[in-house]
């Protein structure tokens, strides 16, 4: 990477410490109430491509230790060399070498079988996956394409519902064999511009008939 290169990236958090602990929260909390839409508020100087809420989380959660695969749109964006900078993180061609991956909205995402899956004995070793997508909200929403979903699960009291675009027309078959694979299996963030959802593999989504 040229000094050229260096000098137009973003500066990351303004306090690095801080701004990390603080997204690690919003992340734990999204995780620990699964479908719950949390509006994230960040200092990051993140970079142009890619969601701003995808790249402070993602800025709070690698390190030097981390893999990261980037969907086409951002592999060969100033979002990968911007996490490289900032976190360390080694970069890999295939999904299924990934720890963290983050998927562009748009991009098509790879299956979820194709990410590491973790072992009984060893769940913590599966992947970790970010999504952009361009719509994320807790009311109901009628219009065409945009799917709504009830969660079920740990977490949830009774039942959570989610209105979602942008995903692929067979995710819930794949989030469904996901999910019967416990305690194996990939965990997922979904992101828009500005809010956060977190979607465990212990969750149970169902198309909703309406909320």
């Amino acid at each position: 990477m040229s000094a050229h290169d260096l000098s137009n990236l973003g500066a990351g958090f303004t306090h690095e410490a801080f701004g990390s602990q603080a997204m690690f929260r919003v992340a734990l909390k999204a995780l620990s109430h699964p479908g719950r839409c949390m509006t994230v508020r960040h200092d990051a100087e993140v970079p142009q491509t890619g969601h701003s809420t995808s790249a402070a989380l993602l800025l709070a959660l690698l390190d030097s230790d981390c893999t990261l695969w980037l969907s086409p749109s951002l592999a060969n964006s100033d979002a990968a060399a911007w996490l490289r900078f900032h976190t360390g993180c080694h970069l890999v061609s295939n999904a299924e070498q990934a720890m963290f991956a983050w998927v562009g909205a748009g991009d098509a995402m790879p299956a979820l079988a194709s990410f590491s899956q973790g072992s009984d004995n060893a769940p913590d070793q599966s992947a970790t996956c970010v999504l952009d997508l361009p719509l994320l909200d807790a009311k109901a929403r009628s219009e065409s394409g945009v799917a709504q979903w009830a969660l079920r699960g740990p977490g949830i009291q009774d039942v959570n519902h989610l209105s979602v675009d942008g995903l692929a027309v067979d995710f819930l078959a794949q989030w469904s064999a996901n999910h019967a694979s416990f305690p194996r299996g990939v965990d997922l963030f979904l992101a828009s511009a500005q809010q956060l959802v977190g979607l465990p593999r212990t969750t149970s989504i169902q198309l909703s008939g309406g909320f």
